[in-house]
């Protein structure tokens, strides 16, 4: 295992930054926002979010009824905003604020072309807009009353990227352009960058660990951003490309995907990757089954969840890097060409994984600890992605 440390240099600020006021446009869980979201009581008990072609469905999370099925056109992607109580949809026009407690899908947009990935960290919301490269950090709290005060930061060139904000205040955002995405940069509280990495060719997805390791995907390995230190860490292949992550506050290891065929329409893998955030180890697990994008996810101890096209959730001990059970839960399916296209999908809430099944237009609830479904509805629509506030 090859690792580089590459030390922090000063450089000077490569992007425009405007902090101030976002504006408002028409058109995990925590305390309730301020501002109207906060003044009413919750309609619908721990919502869910899914989309279908067409529209939106929140879900409660308790009895897995179907308290508002919200029509709404396009291709749209959901998020917890990280407030409790709202969800943001990436819509063709930006991040649109869904207060899923109500449930009422708000006119409140955080404009922007083609809205991409949205990262929660040390109590800050990141926003990044592919189309513009811009960046927006906001406090989720004060969503519920219009667009919160935040900052925006706009990256050199507009690219499909991601940012996270840490608590010291710091930016890891990735560097990219139309062309290529060779890696991240590394800016401090007054946005002057201290540290950067171009060892990283086709930087993807982020996770954070505990220890507030960050985690970024590359083709052929990945970058550890800690301590102030940037560190890559290679695949034991030339191509082992990590584009996914899931991280837990509970593990300093990191679940990925893994890829090693680049010349695949669609590659099937039957590995994931767990990154060490500590020592700076990768190991690859075999789960004996395939899986998707929307397979990853943690348990409540950082216990490794991957939903294999097997129809089971594999329970892996990230410390042993084995898979020590599985749980069944759907018939065996076989992953879409495209990737818009709906494919069963988990996410954990607690003690709780929830699991789409777009074959049968299903949703189904299920303890982690005990393996026990608690609970399995049918939806009105097939189910593409699904989440939680």
């Amino acid at each position: 295992m090859q690792l580089r440390t590459l030390t922090g240099r000063a450089a000077a600020l490569p992007a425009l930054i405007t902090a101030g006021l976002v504006l408002s446009a028409c058109g995990q869980a925590g305390s309730e926002p301020a501002g109207e979201g906060a003044s009413r009581s919750p309609a619908v008990a721990a919502p869910l979010v899914a989309t279908y072609d067409g529209g939106l469905l929140v879900i409660d999370g308790e009895t897995l009824d179907v308290a508002a099925d919200i029509p709404l056109d396009g291709f749209n992607r959901v998020n917890p905003a990280g407030d409790g109580r709202h969800v943001l949809v990436s819509t063709s026009t930006g991040f649109r604020v869904l207060d899923a407690a109500a449930p009422e899908l708000t006119d409140t947009e955080f404009e922007g072309a083609e809205p991409g990935h949205v990262v929660r960290h040390a109590g800050k919301t990141v926003l990044f807009s592919d189309g513009t490269g811009e960046v927006t950090v906001f406090d989720p709290q004060d969503l519920g009353d219009g667009l919160p005060e935040g900052e925006t930061f706009t990256t050199d060139h507009p690219h499909h990227g991601v940012a996270v904000e840490l608590d010291n205040g710091e930016l890891v955002v990735t560097l990219g352009d139309e062309e290529e995405r060779p890696g991240i940069q590394v800016l401090d509280a007054d946005r002057e960058e201290t540290a950067r990495s171009e060892e990283c060719p086709g930087v993807h997805g982020e996770a954070t660990a505990q220890g507030e390791a960050v985690v970024i995907g590359c083709e052929d390995g990945v970058l550890i951003y800690k301590d102030g230190e940037i560190t890559k860490v290679d695949s034991p292949d030339d191509y082992g490309r990590i584009g996914n992550q899931a991280g837990s506050e509970e593990s300093a290891i990191v679940l990925g995907d893994y890829k090693k065929d680049p010349e695949a329409e669609l590659e099937r893998p039957e590995q994931v990757s767990l990154i060490d955030t500590g020592t700076g180890e990768l190991s690859l697990v075999d789960i004996g089954a395939g899986y998707s994008f929307r397979s990853l996810a943690r348990g409540p101890h950082g216990e490794a969840l991957v939903l294999g096209t097997d129809g089971r959730i594999h329970v892996i001990d990230p410390g042993s890097a084995e898979v020590e059970r599985t749980v069944p839960v759907l018939d065996e399916w076989e992953e879409p060409l495209e990737w818009q296209q709906p494919r069963p999908t988990i996410f954990v809430r607690g003690d709780t994984a929830y699991v789409t099944d777009p074959g049968a237009n299903e949703l189904h609830a299920v303890d982690i600890e005990s393996g026990e479904e608690t609970a399995t509805a049918e939806l009105p629509g097939t189910p593409n992605e699904l989440t939680g506030v």
